[in-house]
């Protein structure tokens, strides 16, 4: 009888790990995506897609996203500030499309949020980061 315990209780140990790799279920108005560029702070900055790293999602390049996610995946990314990487995530739906007119090279004109409003980055998308990896690259240096 106590061998039996000690084996459910060794089971139940052992299986937790497992269970806290399951991935959440995506909310109806959100999409997860891979997106491969370079981060600074809590600022990522959309890579051209190759075809190594060709993500989920079609973003124009050089399109900045707010990365929000637990501390100690921030802090990981953070320690590679400077390195590609491919982040992964949810995004609320028509977020990624991007707005404005596209001149050329990545840059977009776009209108600016009301005056007055005291939020200036309030159109600025924004991406739940679940997790992250190291790809082939190099990030460019300004």
């Amino acid at each position: 009888m106590r061998a039996a315990a000690v084996v459910t209780v060794a089971v139940a140990v052992l299986s937790a790990p497992l269970l806290a790799q399951e991935q959440k279920p995506v909310p109806k108005d959100s999409t997860r995506v891979s997106i491969p560029g370079c981060a600074k702070g809590y600022i990522f900055t959309v890579a051209p897609r190759t075809l190594e790293n060709t993500g989920t999602v079609d973003l124009p390049e050089g399109m900045h996203l707010r990365m929000n996610g637990p501390k100690k995946v921030m802090a990981e990314i953070k320690a590679h500030q400077g390195s590609m990487i491919e982040i992964s995530g949810l995004m609320k739906k028509g977020q990624y499309m991007p707005g404005g007119v596209g001149v050329g090279g990545g840059v977009r004109i776009s209108p600016g949020s009301a005056p007055g409003s005291g939020a200036p980055n309030a159109d600025q998308p924004f991406i739940d980061v679940e997790g992250w990896r190291s790809i082939v690259g190099q990030c460019p240096s300004r």
